[in-house]
């Protein structure tokens, strides 16, 4: 809204109001119908019901959502959800949540998630879309999650793995860097170890107050963006959606945040791509069992948020060469922030297009056991006409990307 506001966007700001105060918000959010299909420990698996005079084709996609955070992160609002975008396109829908993590909950580990609630989710998945194989997309900790799953279960229908705002190296993240001195304070037994093991987990105002530190400037300025932007129905719209988003924040249990911190956070631990997963749980059990990024043997795309403050493009990014055994690596740098970059206004026609782009390159393109598939139907380079799988490409994504990088 200009200084001297318009006749115009005083009409638009009037009756931005109106509708605040007569229908409590401008923001419609409605969450897309769901099913569930199936539950387990802290594992809820939901398929979207397709619309109306829209027939389900295709390889499904399955939405890994992260820790800590609400499933609307891909149903944020109508307009700007994920899922509305991909049940509108006929793709079979389906996503993994946790529900409400509790002090009962403080002894499950990371390989609750890896070993278990990933893998199963990824099958029933497949199994209720008639078997076919499954394009998993994870954002943030669900991006980890999904490549850990992928590297420990290399048997698991996967189509193609989509990771975004995940990040491997977190020496590059600029809010972690300056307190790791502080981290390896009391070599490991330091306040915060102490305070998670007390309240058996981080609780929900820390995790939320995490989220909004890291975009602080946005957190100060957000009373003048509101006013200033008072008559840009969409801008109040998503602003309303994200306040919600943050809202819902969820607890983390404490022996896996007890991992991530040690492991990930202090000990960077996924920088090199390789670890011994009883390193990473503590249990003398799982020792020598190798967990590898180089496992992963489907096409993985990667995103990094131009503007991300908590995932960083350099510690997204760090991820591509470890990818060594995937058919294809693609990395894009698209518009936005943590969130933003996923379910923003700008992602409608970046980051979507892209993982339409690509689901519809890796997809089958026959049902599971078809015979008249005899494997004619090869992803082919565009350019070349050759055969992509097996030649271990690492693509720098669009020319956007490519300009946004330097």
């Amino acid at each position: 809204m200009d200084l001297i506001p318009k006749p115009d966007q005083v009409a638009s700001a009037a009756s931005n109001f109106a509708h605040k105060v007569f229908y409590g918000g401008l923001a419609d959010l409605r969450p897309m119908p769901r099913t569930l299909i199936d539950e387990g420990t802290l594992r809820e698996v939901y398929h979207y019901r397709p619309q109306a005079k829209v027939q389900e084709v295709g390889d499904p996609v399955l939405l890994v959502t992260p820790l800590a955070a609400p499933a609307i992160c891909y149903d944020l609002r109508r307009g700007c959800s994920l899922v509305e975008h991909f049940v509108q396109a006929g793709r079979p829908t389906y996503l993994v949540e946790y529900g409400e993590v509790s002090f009962k909950d403080r002894n499950l580990g990371m390989e609750h998630w890896v070993d278990e609630v990933v893998p199963t989710a990824i099958r029933e998945a497949s199994a209720h879309a008639g078997g076919r194989p499954v394009h998993v997309i994870g954002w943030s900790l669900g991006g980890i999650f999904s490549l850990l799953a992928g590297a420990a279960d290399t048997d698991l229908p996967i189509a193609s793995l989509t990771v975004v705002g995940s990040p491997v190296d977190v020496s590059l993240v600029p809010l972690v860097a300056p307190l790791r001195p502080l981290l390896n304070w009391a070599n490991g037994r330091g306040p915060i170890t102490k305070g998670y093991q007390a309240l058996g987990g981080a609780p929900k105002p820390l995790v939320k107050w995490a989220f909004q530190l890291s975009s602080f400037q946005k957190l100060v300025t957000k009373p003048v963006a509101k006013v200033t932007h008072y008559d840009d129905t969409e801008f109040l719209a998503q602003m309303e959606a994200v306040d919600r988003f943050t809202d819902g924040m969820i607890a983390y249990p404490g022996r896996t945040f007890g991992q991530l911190y040690h492991r990930f956070v202090k000990g960077n631990g996924l920088v090199t791509g390789t670890f011994d997963l009883g390193d990473v749980t503590g249990e003398p059990e799982a020792e020598g069992r190798t967990v590898s990024f180089a496992d992963i043997t489907v096409p993985v795309l990667v995103f990094g948020g131009s503007t991300d403050g908590i995932a960083p493009v350099a510690s997204v990014k760090a991820v591509v060469p470890l990818l060594t055994g995937s058919p294809e690596v693609r990395f894009e740098i698209v518009p936005g922030g943590h969130l933003g970059m996923l379910t923003g206004r700008a992602a409608r026609s970046t980051t979507w297009t892209v993982m339409d782009e690509w689901i519809d390159q890796w997809s089958t393109d026959t049902d599971p056991g078809d015979p008249s598939d005899d494997g004619s139907d090869t992803a082919t380079d565009t350019d070349t006409g050759t055969p992509v799988i097996g030649t271990g490409r690492r693509s720098h994504g669009s020319a956007a990307s490519r300009s946004l990088a330097r």
